[in-house]
């Protein structure tokens, strides 16, 4: 495959901070009531699936771990080297494996679930839609979805975010979901809330079932 620029620079730019971002990351989930929730949910509509999880775009695993925790079988599939070796010594019995959300090394209709956790985040707008074409593409009927995203500052649209890792892109939920929907998806929920201390936009969640 021939690399796209914007993802060879993202992957690069996360092998130089993967240390520091998983010393960063390690204690949101515990301080994050609304994140737990949100994965909560995903994974009880898991149960109503057949097949493993994926956790696309995962780090260093903390999310791959905590669904694991809630007693899934679920594994990580990132970019980044030195996050997947991060991932593979903080969760040494999970499974993790090096791919590009837009093209996952994995088999027609062979998951029961898919979160991308602020994966989508750095794929130019332009390329989301190839995005969600291929997590369908991996996903069984039926299967749930978790997105998770930085919010935008307006009801709809999307705009550009000096990430402090690569750039990125912030979405209404409104206009992130209308682009799911023109996929293989039905939204099914649409979540935004507040900044909270420690963070600097608003946050967005979306779940969807795979048709």
């Amino acid at each position: 495959m021939n690399e796209i620029e914007d993802v060879r620079i993202t992957r690069a730019a996360y092998d130089e901070v993967a240390e520091l971002y998983t010393d960063m990351a390690r204690p949101l989930l515990g301080e994050n009531p609304y994140d737990r929730a949100l994965l909560g949910i995903f994974a009880e509509l898991s149960d109503d699936a057949a097949g493993p999880i994926a956790d696309v775009g995962c780090g260093p695993g903390r999310i791959t771990g905590y669904l694991n925790s809630l007693g899934h079988n679920v594994f990580g599939v990132d970019i980044s080297p030195e996050m997947l070796r991060i991932a593979r010594s903080e969760y040494p019995d999970l499974v993790f494996e090096l791919g590009a959300l837009e093209e996952l090394p994995l088999a027609d209709d062979s998951l029961g679930g898919l979160v991308a956790w602020y994966s989508i985040i750095h794929t130019p707008p332009e390329r989301v839609p190839a995005v969600f074409d291929e997590f369908a593409r991996v996903m069984r009927s039926g299967a749930p979805l978790l997105l998770g995203f930085q919010g935008a500052d307006t009801a709809q649209g999307v705009q550009e975010y000096d990430h402090k890792v690569a750039l990125s892109y912030r979405w209404a939920p409104d206009t992130l979901a209308e682009v799911l929907g023109g996929s293989a998806f039905q939204v099914q929920s649409r979540f935004a809330r507040v900044a909270r201390p420690d963070e600097r936009t608003p946050q967005g969640a979306l779940i969807a079932i795979r048709n």
